[in-house]
């Protein structure tokens, strides 16, 4: 398979990540009383850095929307790869989607080690199937 093709697999694949990913955050309600316990005193509990008011939950949810953000990026990147490949963006793109891999292995579960599973694979013999440009 060319690395046209591979890269624009895993630009949709990311595209499709995305979504999920953001649709499952926005909308996770945890599933027992603890867990319910800990999201509101994220959200109560507030500190105060330099005059500006915080809490951990709205750290949590900034980070939440970033690795969406980050995902929408890569999947520009990979489709622009599709058509203007550089060998160190190739493999720049694939060393992010291996280390979202060991994350995920060691903080999520099934789905999310599916998919970065996927995208490391479709990135990194993309990047090896990458011509060098003279």
């Amino acid at each position: 398979m060319s690395s046209t093709w591979l890269y624009r697999i895993a630009a949709v694949v990311l595209l499709l990540f995305a979504a999920l990913h953001t649709y499952g955050f926005m909308n996770f309600r945890p599933p027992t009383p603890e867990g319910r316990a800990v999201l509101e005193s994220m959200n109560q509990v507030r500190f105060e850095v330099k005059g500006a008011t915080f809490s951990y939950g709205g750290f949590y949810e900034a980070f939440g929307l970033f690795a969406t953000v980050f995902m929408l990026f890569s999947a520009f990147v990979a489709w622009h790869l599709s058509r203007f490949a550089s060998k160190e963006l190739a493999w720049a793109l694939f060393a992010s989607q291996a280390a979202g891999l060991v994350l995920g292995c060691v903080y999520f579960s099934t789905p999310q080690i599916v998919f970065a599973g996927l995208l490391t694979v479709c990135t990194g013999w993309a990047a090896l199937r990458v011509k060098p440009v003279n």
